[in-house]
């Protein structure tokens, strides 16, 4: 496909059939196994596509069936998700690390009857679901052994044994209407149950059709995309999945965030995503190892931080600090650009706000890190900034084909082919949230000169005793942009004073009130934080963070409940 040109396709599989039958020996995916990097072509892609196809059809899979897919981030993911599509049926994506109950609730409120997992410990957790659920009609797992208990599973080497007519998929995924039902997301669950998002194919493929118009000036066909958010979630799954593919971008699955800078290095990315979470982390050992360099390294790695900063914000760079800069760019930019590989196009960031001043200290230091914005209910991408028109305290304008507006009460609404069909199954839920084709997406905004600015959450104000209305998100992103600060989240509602559960950066416990009083300086009266608690860790094993890395505030206050009260004066 040539740069600026666009192709409607009306389907996802049509999409990736027909590009691999242009694009057949180039590489496509790349994964690590056995202690080295291996790669699938287009042609491979294509050719187990249509054997997985085949061999689900064989078994009883048809038009309208959901199928669970449980798995890490692996070709055989996108194999078999584009296999499912091309048959008619509906991807059911989700996370490794749900526990027996979330699979037992997605499997119930999706119907889902057959499952594809990537190993036996999963399996064993979906068919301990299913056991509740009135059973699988077909398990297949992609790693060769048996769960204990329930069906008996069907190795994927045999799935994909099956003899197929790759020519006769092709020309049947032709008829697959834009509108048919892809697959159920369901939501990461911050608060209540998750609900299934019905995302047809013309939602993802509008977001593909938006990128693209912007992608070609970043030219990022034959480069690699470092894919480590999990495939599951509706970002990756859209944007790695099928998008940068289609844009001739070859993906890497990455062996893990405690990998990256390796990772970097070795496969020197021109694309990577990411929540803000990780652009902390990557941060704080920026710091901490030109911390150890010390010295004139120091001072010329934070002159540079200096500048650059002074280049975006102002004031204006005087001559002699043009020519500092110009000078701090060979010295301490280079170096810094080339530990992140050194072709880096584009390190976009989604999932929570993006702070202005973390986004900034990259930014000053030559790196590009953009912030975008979406819902799973939006394909999911809605907006996102560019790295040669980037005005970081947005989350950029709305992407071509996307329609937005602000409601009088100061909801963000969009409008567009990217907007879910409803929620699975939930007519009330639906009615709701999409309003005379507005998606409402409860985020309250306003528009600065075409773009989105994101203020608070319409959904998770705090309503002191008093009855000001306080945003948590505003004041947790100001706690954990400090250094002292991991994770936080802010409590008081129906309360006459807001109190703060806090989980210390490594060795910083003695200095949290030092913190405290630094962001209380920054705030109203009614915003400032009065008591603080510190707390263990919010991870995705004690159930207080999302797979994605998002705090379930409802779980964190729920389990914290007598520390709260405590700090209010009330119980222990």
């Amino acid at each position: 496909m040539q740069p600026g040109k666009r192709i409607r396709w009306n389907s996802l599989p049509q999409m990736m059939l027909e590009l691999a039958a242009q694009r057949q020996d180039r590489p496509m995916l790349r994964y690590w196994k056995d202690n080295a990097w291996h790669k699938v072509s287009w042609g491979e892609f294509a050719h187990r596509v249509a054997a997985v196809a085949a061999g689900l059809r064989a078994r009883g899979v048809g038009p309208g069936d959901r199928v669970l897919l449980v798995s890490e981030s692996r070709p055989e993911f996108i194999i078999a998700d584009t296999a499912i599509m091309a048959i008619g049926a509906v991807t059911v994506p989700t996370y490794t690390t749900n526990t027996p109950a979330d699979h037992a609730h997605i499997l119930r409120d999706s119907g889902a009857r057959v499952a594809i997992v990537s190993s036996a410990a999963l399996a064993k957790r979906v068919t301990e679901a299913a056991s509740g659920t009135g059973g699988l009609d077909l398990l297949v797992t992609m790693e060769a052994a048996k769960p204990g208990g329930g069906p008996e599973a069907l190795p994927w080497a045999e799935l994909e044994a099956t003899q197929a007519d790759l020519d006769l998929l092709r020309a049947e995924v032709e008829q697959i209407p834009p509108g048919r039902l892809a697959c159920l997301v369901y939501t990461s669950g911050t608060g209540g149950a998750p609900k299934g998002v019905m995302l047809p194919h013309r939602a993802m493929l509008s977001n593909r059709d938006g990128v693209a118009q912007l992608a070609d000036r970043l030219h990022l066909e034959g480069e690699c995309y470092l894919s480590f958010l999990p495939m599951s979630h509706s970002y990756e799954h859209t944007v790695g999945g099928f998008l940068l593919p289609s844009l001739g971008v070859e993906v890497v699955f990455s062996r893990g965030a405690e990998r990256l800078a390796a990772e970097f290095q070795q496969v020197k990315p021109a694309i990577i995503t990411a929540v803000p979470r990780l652009f902390e982390v990557l941060r704080a050992r920026m710091l901490a190892d030109i911390e150890k360099e010390g010295g004139w390294k120091a001072k010329l790695f934070f002159r540079a931080v200096e500048l650059g900063l002074r280049k975006m914000d102002g004031p204006p760079l005087g001559l002699f600090e043009r020519l500092q800069d110009a000078v701090l760019d060979r010295l301490v930019r280079d170096k810094v650009r080339a530990r992140f590989g050194g072709r880096m196009l584009a390190m976009v960031s989604g999932g929570a706000r993006l702070d202005p001043d973390l986004s900034g200290f990259f930014l000053a230091l030559g790196l590009p890190v953009i912030q975008g914005y979406g819902q799973t209910e939006a394909g999911p991408v809605i907006s996102v900034n560019l790295p040669w028109d980037n005005v970081r305290s947005t989350v950029g304008p709305p992407l071509p084909g996307v329609e937005a507006r602000i409601a009088e009460d100061g909801e963000l609404c969009v409008r567009g082919e990217l907007v879910m069909d409803g929620y699975w199954n939930q007519p009330e839920a639906t009615a709701k949230a999409v309003q005379d084709g507005w998606l409402h997406t409860g985020d309250v905004a306003e528009m600065v000169d075409g773009r989105i600015r994101i203020t608070d959450r319409k959904r998770d104000f705090i309503k002191t005793l008093g009855g000001d209305m306080v945003s948590p998100a505003k004041l947790e992103g100001l706690l954990m942009a400090e250094p002292e600060i991991m994770q936080a989240v802010v409590a008081g509602e129906g309360k006459p004073a807001l109190v703060a559960l806090v989980v210390p950066a490594q060795g910083m416990e003695a200095k949290v009130s030092e913190a405290i009083a630094r962001v209380n300086g920054k705030l109203a009266s009614i915003e400032r934080i009065r008591k603080t608690a510190t707390v263990a860790p919010f991870t995705v094993e004690n159930g207080m963070l999302t797979p994605t890395m998002k705090v379930k505030r409802r779980v964190v206050l729920e389990t914290h409940k007598a520390e709260i009260e405590g700090l209010h004066g009330r119980g222990p």
